[in-house]
C-alpha cells in the first residue's frame, strides 16, 4: 500500500473543499492558534512514518490524552475501575453536569470530562508524581522524548476550570473521588495541555493498532484483550456526542480533542494523527474528520 500517495491525495482533496469551523475559544490560549493549520501522519505496523502538511508541528492534544491516561490505569485497577465509570456513549455534551447528577456520580464513559476526572483521580492514587509519570509514559509510547506541556495553555485551562471543578465536587459528593480536587485538577489540566505533533501522536497510538504491542516502546503495553476494549471505547465514545456519526462515516476507533487533533487506528494496519484546529459545533475538527472519512473510502475498508 502506497500510504504516502494516499494521504497526499486525501490532504489535497480536503484542502480544496475549503471546510470552515471555529477554533476553540473557551480556553483563551487555544483561540490564538492559526485555524488554517492542517497535517496528517500515518504510521504503519513496522514503524514507518508517512506525513503531509503540518504533521511535524506540535499542537495541544487536549482530550486525546484521555486515551493515554486510561491505558496507564487500565490494568492496574482491573475490574474495580469499571465500578467507578461506565462504558456507554453519553449522547450529551462532554462537560454535562446534569447527566452526572442523574446517574448518581458514575460517569457514562472514561472520555467525557467527568469520566476522565475519575481516571485522573485513579492516576493520582496510583502514581507518586502523576504529571511526570504521564509524560514519561507517553514518551515511551512514542519511542522518544517528545512530550511538552504548554504552560500557558495549562494556566489558561486552570483559570477557566470552574465547570470541571464542579464535576469533581459532584463526584466527591457521590464518594467516587479519592484525592483532593485541586491535586487532581492540576494533573488533569497538565495532561490536557500536552503538545505533540501528528507524527508523535500517531506513534503513541500505534500499539492500539497492533494488539497492544508498541514497536516504539518495544514491549507489550496492554494485553490483546485490553487493547480491544480501549479500541471499542474509542469507537463508541471517542467523539463526544458525535461518536455515532464518526463510526457511521469513518468506521475507525479514535479520539478527538478540542485542539483540533484526532488520533485513530485501523487494527492490524496503521495508526494515524490528524490536526486541523477549526471545529464543528460538536467540538470535533471539520477537516480531520473529513480526511479520515476520505481515507477509509479510498482504502475501501474500515472496521465494517
Amino acid at each position: 500500500m502506497d500510504y504516502q500517495s494516499l494521504i497526499e491525495e486525501v490532504y489535497d482533496e480536503v484542502k480544496h473543499q475549503n471546510l470552515k469551523g471555529k477554533v476553540a475559544d473557551y480556553i483563551p490560549e487555544l483561540a490564538k492558534v492559526d485555524g488554517s493549520k492542517f497535517g496528517i501522519a500515518l504510521v504503519d505496523l513496522d514503524g514507518q512514518v508517512y506525513g503531509v502538511g503540518d504533521y511535524r508541528e506540535p499542537f495541544s492534544i487536549q482530550s486525546i490524552s484521555k486515551v493515554h491516561t486510561l491505558t496507564m490505569v487500565f490494568h492496574a485497577f482491573k475490574s474495580k475501575l469499571w465500578s467507578r465509570v461506565n462504558v456507554e456513549p453519553s449522547g450529551n455534551p462532554f462537560n454535562s453536569i446534569a447527566q452526572l447528577e442523574y446517574e448518581k456520580g458514575i460517569p457514562r464513559n472514561p472520555f467525557i470530562n467527568a469520566g476522565a476526572l475519575v481516571i485522573t483521580d485513579a492516576l493520582v492514587s496510583k502514581y507518586k508524581d502523576p504529571i511526570k509519570q504521564t509524560i514519561e509514559y507517553v514518551d515511551e509510547l512514542a519511542g522518544t522524548h517528545c512530550v511538552r506541556i504548554d504552560e500557558e495553555v495549562k494556566k489558561s485551562e486552570l483559570a477557566h476550570s470552574e465547570r470541571n471543578t464542579a464535576l469533581a465536587y459532584f463526584l466527591k459528593a457521590y464518594k467516587n473521588f479519592e484525592n483532593p480536587v485541586e491535586e487532581v485538577m492540576e494533573a488533569y489540566v497538565s495532561q490536557c495541555a500536552i503538545e505533540m505533533s501528528c507524527e508523535e501522536l500517531a506513534k503513541t497510538f500505534s500499539f492500539l493498532a497492533n494488539n497492544g504491542y508498541s514497536v516504539f516502546a518495544k514491549k507489550q503495553i496492554l494485553t490483546e484483550t485490553h487493547a480491544k476494549r480501549v479500541n471499542a471505547l474509542m469507537l463508541t465514545c471517542g467523539f463526544y456526542d458525535e461518536s455515532g456519526e464518526f463510526a457511521f462515516r469513518v468506521g475507525m476507533p479514535g479520539k478527538s480533542g478540542v485542539g483540533g487533533g484526532i488520533g485513530a487506528i485501523m487494527p492490524g494496519k496503521f495508526s494515524i494523527g490528524v490536526w486541523s484546529p477549526e471545529l464543528n459545533e460538536k467540538g470535533n475538527s471539520e477537516k480531520s474528520i473529513k480526511a479520515l472519512e476520505l481515507l477509509t473510502d479510498k482504502l475501501q475498508f474500515s472496521l465494517f
